[in-house]
């Protein structure tokens, strides 16, 4: 099973003519069902503390993202953003905040939104960085970033590989991979169920057929659709609450 994409209702930093907020706009209100109940929580812990979590983003599909990383590199836009396949965003993993409507120091903030996952991905808590808005729930690709982080995988830096993790187990396409998406799918289930492979990349040899065994997958070598959808298994098995449906 994909993890599936929610729609979220969520006050953005959006207003209407009369200058009243509007939810987040849908083609960008789209997130797992980790990041959901993610964000909830952090908006009630917030509210509690007379903030408000408030959103300029969340998901980003390929094209908003190709137009994301368009406008950043033709000056538009100053915050970096990496090109498709390489953010949380589009894996609907990630969320960008209006700092000043929380209300709080970012260290605090910091400490609420780590009860749930999620994290920053700035050094430390200084509300003048760049991308101190931005946050990720990383759910199990959090494995696949240290996995990289570890030098077991080399062909990508150690976010872009998680990134491209999340991305593929939502069943959107990643560039990187050509025409090698389940094959990539396959290793990074592999390589979130604990087994050292090499690269994320999509393409099938003698570590990838080991850890399939080990795992008591029977290797297909025609039928990887089989094989990753048994690999899918094993990963919800895992990370249930990153397939589980909010209740209400």
């Amino acid at each position: 099973m994909k993890s599936p994409l929610l729609s979220i209702e969520i006050l953005s930093i959006y207003k209407n003519k009369l200058g009243d907020r509007l939810p987040l706009p849908s083609r960008m209100a789209k997130c797992t069902p980790d990041t959901y109940n993610a964000i909830y929580k952090i908006a009630q812990a917030v509210a509690k503390n007379g903030g408000k979590l408030i959103l300029s983003d969340l998901f980003r599909s390929r094209d908003m993202q190709w137009q994301s990383y368009q406008d950043y590199i033709s000056g538009k836009k100053e915050a970096f953003s990496p090109p498709p396949g390489g953010s949380f965003h589009e894996a609907g993993r990630a969320f960008d905040l209006d700092l000043g409507a929380l209300k709080m120091r970012l260290s605090e903030f910091w400490k609420i939104a780590a009860q749930f996952g999620v994290i920053p991905i700035i050094k430390e808590p200084k509300s003048t960085l760049d991308e101190a808005w931005h946050f990720d729930c990383r759910g199990s690709h959090q494995i696949v970033y240290q996995y990289y982080a570890d030098k077991h995988g080399t062909n990508f830096k150690p976010y872009t590989a998680a990134a491209a993790s999340a991305i593929l187990s939502d069943g959107i396409l990643v560039d990187a991979f050509g025409e090698n998406q389940s094959e990539a799918a396959l290793q990074s289930c592999l390589i979130r169920l604990g087994k050292n492979i090499g690269n994320l990349d999509g393409l099938i040899g003698r570590k990838t057929q080991k850890a399939l065994e080990e795992l008591g997958i029977e290797f297909e070598i025609n039928a990887v659709s089989n094989m990753l959808i048994k690999a899918e298994n094993l990963i919800q098995q895992k990370f249930p609450q990153e397939f589980q449906m909010p209740n209400g």
